[in-house]
């Protein structure tokens, strides 16, 4: 744990704290101007009773008031340029943190968000930074004016009494001990509830999602037990930490309270002595609170801090991740392509020793129609995967025109890549918003020859507001053929080389795949394209059908010749035409 600490203090110096060092430096500057001028008041307070009150010295009183008023307006001033300066430049900071963090965790594999619910993520990426304010804002300078303040005021107490100074450090020194001990047990609390925080945020997400399928099976108090338990562990987390900081809280009352008692025994004891003047002991009085307050503060920004390295520990986690697509790992850049695409003796598993793939070899040449069929669970979308490089194999090579998958830089490739899912993601927005998605910049024509190829007009000129109808989130206002055909349009502007189909005609009505069958057409017109479907019927025009069954090509060959063959692919077919 120390060692992972020392590491994310030093990535938070490097790369938060010193690039703004000016303005921190700004910061300090202020402080100590608004800490000494802090001071003024006790001292003056000294002078009052024993000079100004005993001589009754008006000259010296309006003096004394002058400079009061001189440092109660220094005290105004910077606390005013401080809130403006730093706690301004760290919402800044919050927000370009956010940036940075969402753009690493687009730049990861589709691996990763497979593995981590999209809610979770959210969190990591909108609450994991909120803690920074704390370093780059007034925290920081905070707890290095604090500090200041009580060396100086311990410096002012020691000129005044040696021995109630003394007297005063010694429940300071435990105090001390007590709050690093619960500060170091604070921390992993913070951490889990950064974890707490992502897993019931992404349940939640979830939840708001999924809410047909939960009404549909009238799981509404199902939901609401399982984000109950989430919400009363976040509860249990946040507890945990309120009683170490409370720990911290009643120790300063309890030690400081014993300290002031003291104080006031024996001050009284000194002054009756005539060791010690009133003027004297109010001004010890008055630092004393001035020794004390910082470190209480302090307690309290470290609580903050430790919030903060809590937060950046998951955030430098993320930023550390190597992004799929590195110039060293992947250094071919392509420009035109072909689209001709092989595979040779491919393997890949998700889990170790589970292969979900075994030996695959085929090629599919540019402009030519590959089909993919088999049982569920087969491998068909692991091999579109592949070939849409959302999945690296485990063993063998893919190549595109000749040219090793594995060694080329994803986004020259995937420039040229058009995917429809079965579920394809629609934006919330409009209509033209989701088809003009891969090229804002497309002309009016441009735009419409993709909507017409789609058959998009066929629904949208029934609209009142044609293209620019809003459709909701997930396009939930839109039936299943609709934000196919919408998909199809997208990946029509998009003019790809390579096209992965998965499953784009499944669940559809008939009029629906009628019209998609005909705008998949102008879609696959000339482009190498990979077709996932479980409707044969749909696939009788590739120029090869591989039936994947365990991971394996247990068959191939175009429709005609695997009907005469009468195997696997001759079951499915006419299963499927007696249904």
């Amino acid at each position: 744990m120390s060692k992972k600490k020392n590491v994310t203090f030093s990535w938070a110096v490097k790369n938060i704290i010193w690039p703004r060092r000016k303005t921190l430096f700004i910061g300090f500057i202020l402080i100590v101007l608004s800490r000494l001028a802090s001071l003024v008041l006790p001292g003056a307070s000294k002078y009052l009773i024993d000079d100004v009150i005993a001589k009754k010295d008006i000259p010296m009183l309006k003096t004394l008031l002058l400079v009061v008023i001189g440092a109660i307006l220094v005290q105004a001033v910077t606390s005013f340029l401080l809130t403006r300066i730093l706690s301004v430049e760290a919402q800044h900071l919050i927000a370009q943190l956010r940036t940075k963090v969402q753009k690493k965790v687009l730049s990861l594999s589709v691996g990763y968000f497979d593995d981590n619910k999209s809610g979770a993520l959210v969190s990591r990426i909108m609450t994991d930074v909120e803690g920074v304010r704390n370093l780059v804002g007034t925290g920081l300078v905070q707890l290095v004016g604090g500090t200041l303040t009580a060396v100086i005021s311990l410096f002012l107490l020691i000129r005044i009494s040696a021995t109630m100074t003394l007297f005063v450090l010694v429940p300071v020194a435990i105090f001390a001990v007590i709050a690093l001990k619960a500060f170091g047990k604070i921390r992993p609390i913070f951490r889990e509830r950064g974890k707490l925080n992502a897993e019931v945020t992404g349940r939640l997400t979830e939840t708001l999602n999924g809410v047909r399928v939960i009404k549909g099976f009238n799981a509404e108090q199902q939901e609401n037990n399982v984000f109950e338990d989430g919400a009363k562990r976040l509860f249990e987390n946040v507890k945990s930490s309120l009683t170490a900081t409370a720990l911290v809280t009643s120790s300063s009352t309890f030690l400081l309270g014993l300290a002031s008692t003291g104080i006031m025994g024996i001050g009284g004891y000194l002054i009756i002595q005539g060791d010690m003047t009133f003027g004297d002991f109010l001004a010890f009085t008055l630092y004393l609170g001035f020794l004390i307050a910082p470190i209480v503060q302090m307690s309290n920004i470290g609580s903050q801090l430790t919030e903060a390295f809590a937060g950046l520990d998951r955030t430098e986690e993320i930023m550390r991740m190597e992004p799929e697509d590195t110039a060293d790992k992947r250094p071919v850049k392509l420009t035109a392509i072909r689209g001709d695409i092989v595979f040779d003796n491919v393997s890949f598993s998700y889990e170790e020793d589970k292969e979900v793939l075994k030996n695959i070899s085929f090629e599919a040449p540019a402009g030519s129609v590959t089909a993919l069929v088999g049982s569920s669970g087969s491998g068909k979308s692991t091999i579109a995967g592949l070939a849409a490089t959302f999945l690296n194999s485990n063993q063998g090579t893919i190549t595109i025109d000749g040219k090793d998958i594995s060694k080329v830089s994803l986004s020259s490739y995937r420039q040229h890549l058009g995917v429809v899912l079965q579920d394809d993601f629609l934006f919330e927005g409009t209509i033209r918003e989701n088809i003009l998605f891969p090229r804002p910049e497309a002309s009016e024509t441009a735009l419409f020859e993709a909507v017409k190829g789609a058959y998009v007009n066929e629904f949208t000129d029934r609209f009142e507001d044609g293209l620019d109808t809003v459709i909701g989130e997930r396009g939930v206002k839109l039936s299943g053929g609709q934000r196919q055909r919408i998909s199809i349009a997208r990946a029509l502007l998009a003019d790809p080389r390579i096209i992965i189909l998965d499953e784009a005609t499944s669940n559809l009505d008939t009029v629906s795949e009628v019209y998609i069958q005909k705008s998949l057409n102008v879609l696959m017109k000339d482009r190498t394209t990979f077709v996932i479907a479980h409707r044969l019927s749909t696939i009788r025009q590739a120029d090869q059908i591989l039936v994947i069954e365990k991971g394996e090509i247990a068959e191939r060959g175009t429709h005609d010749a695997l009907i005469a063959k009468e195997g696997r692919y001759y079951e499915l077919f006419t299963y499927q035409s007696r249904i």
